[in-house]
């Protein structure tokens, strides 16, 4: 029962601004350590073995730190991993720009930016909430289901192991010429690690929402996707809006035609798209919760 009360935990407190004000995230620290394994190592010769063996590194240190935060006891636990879920501050953060969106859209730029990767400052309305609905699914599936995913396999260092390797891909884990061999490690292994996880958000969304798209024609959809896990939560609330998502968009001033998943679903999006794409996140993260219950319930009897 301890993912039990740690989803529910999260839920009910996420990020306490009073706590993090004052001591760094433990997100922020594996940022921090990264960060300078990059700019120590980062450069030529053996790009990619430097790399491989910062990921090594990393899985070693932070599943052993997680180990041994293990044996604080149960009450430790739940509160170790209710600070490495994210149900609440991403709806936090999505909701935040629907709010601004309806303010204005220098306002909806600003609320979105500080969600997604991409360029957005010429960004229009339907842009705005396309991007946080994106990053909506997108982080349901890395900021909750995998960690309660790793954290169901392997107990905390599982957890803690799951977040060092997300956090270095969403660092060095880029196709381009800074990080192309040195994050190439970090980059694949994440793909690993939220295959599944991917996968079963995907299922989450499509089954609880009664979305009436064929399963098939979902995970088609989720092909389109450039990313080999993105793209299926992405379909899955493409789907369950009847709207599409992914398409063309600018990175670093490039404008990049990359391919709509559900193509035939509505491209005018707005504020009341991202407040539906809310309440999915929330209907999903209640099935997943009952499902752990469920299961934990199961193991006592």
């Amino acid at each position: 029962m301890t993912l039990f009360f740690a989803l529910l935990l999260d839920a009910l407190m996420g990020e306490p601004r009073w706590l993090w004000s004052r001591i760094p995230h433990p997100a922020v620290l594996i940022g921090n350590i990264i960060a300078k394994a990059s700019s120590g190592f980062n450069h030529s010769p053996n790009q990619k073995i430097k790399g491989v063996i910062l990921v090594i590194g990393l899985v070693l240190c932070s599943g052993g730190l997680g180990l041994v935060l293990s044996q604080l006891g149960a009450l430790a636990e739940i509160i170790l991993a209710a600070i490495l879920l994210a149900q609440k501050s991403l709806v936090q953060h999505v909701q935040d720009v629907a709010q601004s969106l309806r303010m204005s859209l220098t306002a909806g730029r600003r609320s979105v930016a500080m969600i997604v990767g991409r360029d957005t400052a010429h960004m229009d309305a339907t842009q705005v909430a396309r991007g946080a609905i994106e990053s909506a699914a997108e982080n349901f599936s890395d900021g909750i289901v995998a960690p309660a995913f790793w954290f169901a396999i392997a107990g905390l260092p599982g957890l803690m192991i799951y977040k060092a390797i997300n956090t270095a891909d969403s660092m060095i884990g880029y196709k381009n010429e800074t990080y192309l061999d040195f994050g190439w490690a970090a980059a694949r292994l994440d793909d690993l690690a939220n295959w599944i996880p991917a996968r079963l958000s995907a299922f989450g969304i499509w089954l609880l929402t009664g979305c009436k798209t064929k399963w098939r024609s979902l995970a088609n959809d989720a092909k389109l996707h450039r990313s080999p896990n993105a793209g299926w939560p992405e379909a899955a609330m493409a789907h369950a809006l009847g709207i599409s998502l992914s398409g063309p968009r600018s990175y670093e001033g490039e404008m990049l035609d990359f391919l709509w998943v559900n193509t035939t679903g509505r491209k005018d999006i707005g504020p009341a798209d991202i407040e539906k794409t809310i309440r999915i996140l929330w209907i999903t993260w209640s099935g997943m919760l009952v499902f752990v219950a469920g299961f934990a319930l199961v193991c006592v009897l």
